[in-house]
């Protein structure tokens, strides 16, 4: 008697069926690739959060130098409301203003002389 040779279910030889499977294996590598290539650098990737982080950073920085010009100034606006003796200081040091009855010496910035040069 004579075996007769089964064929798969699927109809293909094994060596079909390892290429169908390594062709679907190295398509999920590649996708897989694409997917983590874009996790790294893609629009809302890693290197993208990093920069958004940095530049959070520098606008936090930036908030807090502002408010504290900003109390600066107010307080400055509150001794001037409340403070004569600052709108004179104010006065005396933006306008170079002085009071009657004061002098004013203006004093020009001499270069210094050196003694020890060889003439």
């Amino acid at each position: 008697m004579k075996k007769k040779v089964s064929k798969s279910s699927s109809g293909r030889s094994p060596d079909k069926r390892r290429r169908g499977r390594r062709a679907v294996q190295y398509g999920l590598v590649f996708v897989g690739c694409v997917l983590v290539m874009d996790a790294l650098v893609g629009e809302k990737g890693l290197l993208e959060m990093l920069k958004k982080r940095q530049e959070y950073r520098a606008l936090e920085q930036s908030l807090a130098a502002i408010r504290a010009d900003n109390a600066r100034l107010s307080e400055e606006v509150r001794r001037l409301q409340e403070d004569a003796s600052a709108i004179e200081d104010l006065a005396r040091r933006e306008l170079g203003l002085i009071k009657p009855g004061e002098k004013l010496f203006i004093l020009k910035d001499v270069p210094p002389t050196d003694s020890s040069r060889p003439k």
